[in-house]
């Protein structure tokens, strides 16, 4: 799990970046407060930006909270939770 702190917010300009890094499956999701997800995986490389609000993500190793303009990078098969308390928008995207 890997926490930047890139300061961007700007969706024309996240896609752009993730697109240039080769991303697919590009989107933005919403999550209402009290959002939580379980433990779980994902097949792929994953990236979670976020655009407004705040999210805290954990895995093994620990958990962080993230608010607008921070990216984390989790690889392939990191099992991780999430959870919103006052609800969040970031971009999804994930490479092979």
């Amino acid at each position: 799990m890997t926490l930047k702190k890139t300061g961007i917010t700007n969706v024309d300009k996240i896609r752009e970046i993730l697109t240039q890094e080769g991303y697919e499956n590009i989107f933005i999701w919403e999550d209402p407060p009290g959002s939580f997800y379980d433990w779980h995986t994902h097949p792929y490389q994953e990236v979670r930006w976020i655009i407004e609000g705040e999210i805290t993500m954990g895995t093994e190793e620990g958990k962080i909270t993230m608010k607008a303009g921070d990216r984390l990078d989790l690889p392939a098969g990191t099992r991780h939770w999430a959870k919103t308390k006052t609800g969040v928008r970031y971009f999804c995207a994930s490479k092979k």
